[in-house]
């Protein structure tokens, strides 16, 4: 943590453009977000792409040796592409460490059997596809909770609803949060604000955002977001380390995610990929240490969250409406 009584933050080669006449603009304080997460901090890290418990020991032991601290692991396969005895090595490791572990849920539109989503529009991406594909993403929440996992991915607004619903009756534990995958992410105020009324805790934006879109975002909603520092390839490949600290001022609360571009893809994962899912999970690692190497440098690493704080503090939701019995 910086020093409050130390300067503020710099801009990444400040001083020397300076001498330049090449000065950055003032900050406009307008533009920076005034909400916090409820532990007063203002970010938080999240390593994703942990497909099971080897990876995850991977993740553990390289963050440890680098210390890069880890509040929350995410995996993208999907609950149904683990056995119990995974989930349950996985809740374990992440409870001793004090990281919250968020599996995703279910079955999506991308490994279904309709074409649309392998066409050039994408179709209805990710989301699920008919009631079945609604009811496994339900099962494999109540699955997952029985286990011990109380943050689950969603992709689908109809999924999140119900799941939100589910929790609201005392189905799933209360504590469960919800987060809103990167691939269905919103991208203007009023949708993310959609988002966080149909019970998302924590929502995932594209990595394309600007700045200004995240200011926007902020004077609507307080819900935490999820960014990519670093996103996948197909999420754009966008790597945004100088920014970190004016993402972090604009987009507060803010969980920064430390991904990982020019890698092949590793979803559904399986036995076959595990060379590449540890050696890219120690990479996010690694980038995750380049990222907060450079907001101490720029005296702009205050304002973590502690370790081990995971809930979103009180949010904005739709009215529930009696359910038929």
């Amino acid at each position: 943590m910086t020093d409050a009584s130390a300067p503020g933050p710099r801009r990444p080669g400040e001083q020397a453009l300076a001498v330049l006449g090449l000065a950055a603009p003032d900050h406009d304080p307008a533009d920076a977000s005034p909400h916090t997460f409820p532990d007063g901090g203002r970010w938080r890290t999240e390593i994703p792409s942990v497909e099971g418990p080897e990876t995850l020991a991977e993740v553990l032991k390289e963050s440890a040796r680098l210390d890069v601290p880890v509040h929350r692991v995410s995996q993208g396969s999907g609950v149904w592409m683990l056995s119990d005895a995974d989930i349950t090595e996985m809740v374990d490791a992440c409870a001793a460490r004090d990281i919250e572990l968020c599996l995703f849920t279910g079955p999506r539109g991308t490994w279904d059997t309709g074409a649309s989503a392998r066409t050039d529009s994408g179709g209805a991406g990710l989301r699920a596809r008919g009631h079945d594909a609604v009811a496994g993403c339900v099962e494999d929440a109540l699955r997952a909770t029985e286990l011990g996992v109380r943050c689950l991915l969603v992709a689908d607004e109809g999924v999140l609803w119900s799941l939100h619903r589910l929790r609201a009756r005392g189905v799933l534990p209360v504590g469960t949060t919800f987060k809103v995958s990167a691939l269905v992410g919103p991208v203007n105020p009023a949708s993310y604000a959609v988002f966080e009324h149909l019970g998302a805790d924590s929502i995932n934006v594209p990595s394309d955002l600007t700045l200004a879109h995240l200011t926007e975002i902020r004077r609507i909603s307080r819900a935490p977001m999820d960014l990519y520092i670093e996103a996948p390839d197909d999420l754009g490949g966008y790597v945004r380390m100088y920014e970190t600290a004016e993402l972090i001022r604009r987009g507060a609360p803010l969980y920064l995610k430390f991904g990982l571009s020019r890698s092949p893809g590793i979803y559904p994962y399986g036995a076959q990929l595990r060379d590449l899912a540890l050696s890219s999970a120690r990479e996010r690692v690694r980038r995750g240490r380049l990222v907060l190497d450079l907001l101490i440098r720029h005296g702009a690493d205050g304002g973590m969250s502690p370790l081990g704080s995971r809930l979103p503090g009180p949010l904005s939701r739709f009215p529930l409406t009696d359910d038929k019995d």
